[in-house]
């Protein structure tokens, strides 16, 4: 205790002011969900800290220590302050009523599991990119990769994959998943395959877990957790915190559920509502978010990174195109196309409204459609009453050889993240006709992208496209298309770089730059944790009840996984947890 005694006589204790600065930074998530602006409070902070800021400089440390750790920053100054204020009581916070202090311990190779909400035969985005990333992560073989899919029973696979294709087992389900992705990346993969319950929801057409999906991973190999959609993963999600069980956990945003639900009868409640849900969940179970671009929601600890690339069999189509071009051989005789889901809210409305405003200024422009879906006989019925020159196909996979003469991709969707079709026509070395959209930022930098703000704009890209030739992709621009670009992007943005050198330390990639020394985390109690626990609580004690879940559109039952998944997957009844098939 004399330590304790002989501080506190050069440090002065805190005053009024920088306790008020405190507490209003710490009080900043719990800001971001009354929807109050964060520069709102870091001015105040900024006002209070501004009144005593000759104190600051009465540092424990030696003038040459403190430097190195001080910045201009206002809240690492208040921070390095606290804490010096902190260790000069000898006070040490152990940890609070949030906290859980059980963790994997760190092995000599760690273990990434990617949990995403679909799986191949379903070709959606969520079910190929996850497939993707889990194929080159593992490829390195510097850690033990699990890609987590749902398995559904045979009902919902009726309901859900193509051409009438169901599954008897996980195992077979497994083996079509491999088959299909070695076929496309070329080489061996290295990761294991994982099933967890669900069960699809018409409506949303979605599937929806059944049970908490993280007792589906055994607490010795929970250390890193990438959650695809974690804010459709965590809706519904009733059990274990993701971020209590794992050491780091990243989210990764696919999808702009807001837009669809908009789209939706009482759209504008239900997006109110879902808008702080998602925000809630994204802060409550994840480390870090990475948006794939400016269209979805901005979600706390978010940034905006592209971490997805193309099947590499795009990459080959482009550059086979493109030797077949110097070598004089006419290798897109075909004029446009459009391919996606027949949904309106895929860009069929937007496609319809330009071809019918611009009817006489497209004279002769003929477009290829191909696509299935829902909403397939009304877009068809209405591009007939408008008498639109539109040509209907039924779907089919963006590589089939048929697709290949093509010149021009029209995609006038506004409702995508990032367009995976895009990216892939763009490989094969088309035109791409787009909307000046957020979504479409990251194909800005490639000239054969042509971009439209107004639907006269749009007349004119398309003519452009159409009167002149593409130019070949150059080797930078086919890298950063790639998915080994796609995955260092990924390591870097994610931090999971820092996250899988540092020995488990998952604290040392997202601490502030001030002294290591003084480790905030150990130093005090911290209001963001204790905002995240609260909500993390209140969640989990919302989605325990079936009249509240029920009420809010989940799937009647998923709460717990039901008797068809016990036989299908080999389970104890669902009221007894124990480890899913593969573990």
């Amino acid at each position: 205790m004399s330590f304790a005694s002989e501080a506190s006589e050069e440090v002065p204790p805190l005053d009024l002011n920088e306790l008020l600065a405190y507490f209003l930074k710490q009080s900043g998530p719990l800001f971001d969900q009354l929807g109050i602006k964060r520069d709102v409070c870091d001015k105040l902070v900024e006002s209070l800290c501004s009144k005593r800021k000759d104190h600051f400089a009465c540092d424990p440390l030696s003038t040459s220590e403190s430097s190195s750790f001080r910045n201009d920053n206002t809240c690492d100054e208040l921070d390095l302050r606290i804490a010096s204020v902190l260790q000069s009581t000898g006070h040490h916070y152990e940890g609070g009523f949030w906290d859980d202090g059980q963790k994997y311990d760190v092995a000599d190779k760690r273990h990434v599991a990617i949990v995403t909400t679909a799986s191949l035969p379903w070709m959606t985005g969520t079910a190929v990119n996850p497939l993707f990333r889990a194929a080159y992560l593992a490829k390195s073989s510097k850690q033990y990769v699990t890609l987590m899919v749902p398995w559904l029973c045979k009902s919902d696979q009726e309901l859900v994959y193509p051409n009438n294709m169901t599954f008897s087992s996980p195992e077979d389900q497994e083996t079509y998943i491999r088959n299909w992705l070695e076929e496309r990346v070329g080489f061996k993969t290295d990761f294991r395959i994982s099933f967890y319950p669900g069960k699809f929801q018409k409506e949303r057409r979605s599937i929806i877990p059944a049970g908490d999906t993280s007792q589906f991973i055994p607490s010795k190999e929970a250390d890193i957790a990438i959650l695809e959609e974690p804010e459709h993963l965590n809706w519904y999600h009733h059990g274990k915190r993701w971020t209590d069980k794992f050491n780091h956990v990243v989210g990764v945003v696919h999808t702009n559920y807001l837009e669809y639900i908009k789209r939706e009868k009482n759209g504008a409640i239900q997006a109110f509502f879902v808008k702080h849900i998602n925000n809630l969940v994204a802060r409550a179970y994840c480390h870090k978010v990475l948006r794939l671009s400016g269209a979805t929601q901005d979600l706390a600890r978010s940034m905006i990174c592209n971490v997805h690339g193309v099947n590499p069999k795009f990459l080959e189509v482009g550059e086979r195109i493109a030797a077949e071009r110097e070598s004089g051989e006419q290798s897109m005789s075909k004029g446009a196309y459009f391919l996606g889901k027949m949904v309106w809210a895929k860009g069929y409305r937007e496609l319809i409204d330009l071809l019918a405003k611009h009817k006489t200024d497209l004279d002769g422009f003929k477009l290829d459609v191909y696509g299935n879906g829902e909403d397939s006989v009304e877009v068809q019925s209405a591009a007939k009453k408008l008498d639109l020159n539109l040509n209907f196909h039924k779907g089919r996979d963006h590589a089939d050889d048929s697709l290949h003469g093509y010149k021009v991709f029209v995609n006038p969707s506004i409702s995508d993240v990032l367009c995976t079709a895009t990216a892939e026509a763009l490989a094969m070395g088309k035109f791409v006709v787009c909307a000046d959209h957020p979504s479409n930022d990251f194909f800005r930098s490639f000239p054969n992208c042509l971009t439209y703000t107004t639907s006269e704009d749009f007349v004119a890209k398309v003519k452009e496209a159409m009167t002149r030739d593409p130019q070949p992709l150059t080797p930078e621009q086919r890298y950063n298309l790639s998915w080994e670009a796609a995955t260092q992007r990924f390591m870097e943005h994610s931090e999971l770089d820092k996250v899988l050198s540092s020995n488990g330390d998952s604290a040392s990639t997202s601490g502030s730059s001030v002294d290591r020394r003084m480790k905030k985390s150990a130093s005090l109690p911290n209001m963001s944790d204790i905002v995240d626990g609260g909500l993390a609580f209140a969640h989990y004690c919302f989605t325990g009840s079936e009249l509240l879940r029920l009420s809010t559109g989940a799937v009647p039952g998923t709460l717990n996984y039901n008797k068809q998944h016990s036989v299908d997957m080999h389970l104890l009844p669902p009221q007894v947890q124990n480890p899913v098939y593969g573990w």
